[in-house]
């Protein structure tokens, strides 16, 4: 073991992020602080006794290191959700208040204005809210309003529809939020700011002025972070490609905007010969493209992504000035731990993890010393092509193969033709998009980018016909189900095992892979799927997933049909040949269970109800059923879906999934009650 570590000791310091990280991951897992405070005891408790008999040995100090990080991790991210709390809606109000206004985000695809607002005057309200504000009640000038008076529908930040959903709840607890909701009527701006939002937002304006469409909207991501221009149709074709990752700045942006400034930095200066023999260009580069970086990093809203980015570019920019090599994985390391320090709870998000594990297996490989041999510059021209043209198919393919089982767990899809999409359009919006977009603008401070905006509006049109061209191919997403935490834990640590060790060991990280790609794919699609108030309920029929109500608005269908591992718009139950509907009640066999579930507010003659329920296995209801409903095996009505949440439930097997968990004492769940 210690010849082992010794070979390995350039790697251990690697391990200290993740260590780190699987604290935070188990403050989030563990449901109560009895929990929290047992692991950090026991962590830091192991960490003394390992580092006081550590002698000469590493093998006690990385066990007592690995310890003490776990241990600083949970009480880390503990501190974080008591520092951040901020009090919450109990239940739902119709309300007027006056309020300041943090952020404004334009969403004209939806026909939405989403403002963030800190409550100045409204009684009985939390200090911070978030609305939603329909475009025929935004003022023209809200971009630039300070105060505003409105009235609006709000309600407690919710718990996730359905098991393995969007938890809306966590998000807002960690950003400060104790309600959501939409405005009814005008908003009325009271004070102006002619500072407030202006330079973003009249950037992202002129932006979409300028190309029409989901071009411009594309565009306008690009510059500004703002996505609400792009239609849905397009956005969704972007998704389906693996291509979603332009619209969201991240690494790929902050990289290009800090090339293009070095690259102009030094071509400029090199004109000059007495700064060129005098002053390291490159230094002077940097300096400019980390400016570039912070620059674009506060102008997008300066998000948890595009500081994550913008704080590697930095160190990459330090690296290059030092003279060391810029992209390792100790510089991914750095960034992780830059990360969890300024906001722990970005961990159990999508966002951290997939840019985490991009930059981690495109390290890893390129670390790698066959390919560090392979990669290795051809003396001929077309050698060069080809080996940059394979490079970059195996870099895409490692890449989606570390972001495939994370897409799976947080979307419920993966896509299948990712790689080959971004071969094409990575460089294609790196090295002619964002540079005509940027000619553009420059252009445009004199009058004369119209030229240049008329290629632009090309190039992203042949990138949205590359979107949909690959969207449209067979099997372009796989649907799954909702994945176990347990098999999502071991698939991570597998591929951190395979990634962060240099020696053979490495290759033990295949037996959790396969493991947990094993559990997750024999783990059955729920039968029957229930969200938090009992409205809308999901069952798996002969046709399949089918939806018991009629009128189901589109983000309740998409919930329910990612849970269900369905890609498409679930069908209506009432039309299934094996379901018995009326304007009340449905009654359906599932699986050899027989399920009723209630479909309106009217009331039930009380005999039938019962008679009914005495024939069901499964009773699902959004009201208070009778105490003479009982069904044979479980019964889903409003008291009980009070303390459960959403349900899953798979037949095959008996197992049962909720959204509450017994015990939780996490402060976003205990906050609505």
């Amino acid at each position: 073991m210690e010849r082992w570590l010794e070979a390995e000791r350039d790697q251990l310091a690697l391990w200290v992020p993740v260590m780190a990280g699987l604290g935070v991951a188990l403050w989030f897992v563990l449901p109560d602080p009895p929990g929290w405070a047992g692991v950090m005891l026991g962590a830091g408790g192991v960490a003394a006794v390992a580092l006081a008999m550590a002698g000469g040995g590493r093998l006690a100090r990385a066990i007592g290191m690995a310890g003490l990080m776990i241990a600083l991790g949970l009480g880390w991210i503990w501190w974080r959700a008591d520092r951040v709390a901020a009090p919450v809606l109990m239940r739902p109000v119709v309300a007027a208040f006056t309020a300041r206004v943090e952020r404004v985000e334009p969403l004209p695809a939806r026909e939405l204005v989403r403002l963030t607002l800190r409550v100045v005057h409204g009684g009985g309200l939390p200090p911070r809210v978030r609305v939603n504000v329909t475009e025929r009640d935004a003022p023209a000038d809200l971009g630039g309003a300070k105060v505003v008076r409105l009235r609006a529908r709000l309600m407690p930040p919710p718990d996730p529809a359905v098991p393995g959903a969007y938890d809306a709840a966590r998000a807002a607890w960690f950003n400060g939020i104790g309600a959501m909701g939409r405005s009814l009527g005008p908003v009325l701006v009271e004070e102006r700011d002619p500072a407030a939002g202006r330079v973003r937002a009249r950037l992202s304006a002129h932006i979409i002025s300028r190309l029409p469409g989901s071009a411009g909207g594309i565009a306008a991501a690009l510059a500004t972070g703002d996505v609400g221009a792009i239609a849905e149709p397009d956005a969704e074709a972007m998704r389906r490609a693996g291509l979603a990752h332009l619209l969201s700045v991240s690494g790929l942006h902050i990289t290009a905007a800090v090339g293009i400034a070095m690259v102009v930095t030094m071509r400029l200066l090199a004109l000059w010969p007495w700064v060129a023999l005098r002053i390291r260009l490159p230094v002077v580069a940097g300096l400019v493209g980390a400016g570039a970086a912070i620059g674009y990093t506060w102008l997008t809203g300066a998000e948890v992504p595009t500081i994550r980015s913008c704080v590697a570019a930095l160190l990459v920019l330090a690296a290059l000035a030092i003279g060391r090599e810029a992209m390792t994985l100790r510089l991914v390391a750095a960034g992780a731990m830059v990360v969890l320090a300024g906001w722990p709870e970005s961990l159990a998000g999508a966002s951290f993890q997939l840019s985490f594990a991009a930059i981690t297996a495109l390290v890893a490989l390129h670390e790698h010393p066959a390919v560090r041999a392979w990669s290795l510059p051809r003396e001929t021209r077309g050698g060069r092509m080809v080996q940059g043209a394979a490079m970059l198919l195996l870099t895409g393919l490692v890449v989606e193969a570390a972001l495939l089982p994370i897409a799976a767990y947080h979307f419920h899809k993966a896509g299948l033709y990712g790689a080959l999409a971004n071969i094409v359009a990575i460089p294609w919006t790196t090295f002619v998009v964002m540079p005509l977009e940027a000619g553009a603008l420059l252009l445009d401070t004199v009058g004369l980018g119209a030229p240049l905006w008329w290629l632009v509006g090309q190039a992203l049109a042949l990138l949205l016909a590359l979107a949909h061209l690959v969207a449209g191919w067979p099997g372009a997403v796989a649907a799954v189900p909702v994945m176990p935490d347990g098999a999502f834990a071991l698939i991570v640590g597998g591929g951190l095992w395979l990634a962060l060790w240099r020696t053979r060991v490495r290759r033990g990280g295949l037996v959790p892979i396969a493991i947990g790609l094993g559990w997750a794919l024999l783990t059955p699609a729920p039968d029957v799927i229930v969200t938090g108030d009992g409205r809308h309920v999901a069952v798996r029929t002969a046709a399949g997933l089918a939806l018991l109500r009629d009128r189901t608005g589109d983000y309740v269908s998409d919930v329910m049909a990612g849970a269900g591992g369905v890609d498409g718009v679930p069908l209506m139950l009432s039309e299934q040949p094996d379901a018995r509907c009326s304007r009340d009640l449905c009654l359906v066999d599932v699986a050899g269970r027989r399920v009723l579930a209630t479909r309106s507010a009217y009331r039930v003659p009380w005999a039938e109800l019962v008679a009914a329920c005495r024939a069901a296995d499964i009773v699902v209801s959004e009201r208070a059923l009778p105490r003479g409903c009982r069904p044979r095996w479980l019964r889903l009505d409003r008291a009980t879906l009070r303390e459960t949440g959403g349900v899953a439930v798979a037949l095959g097997d008996g197992s049962l999934r909720t959204v509450r968990r017994p015990g939780d004492r996490h402060p976003w769940r205990m906050a609505g009650r």
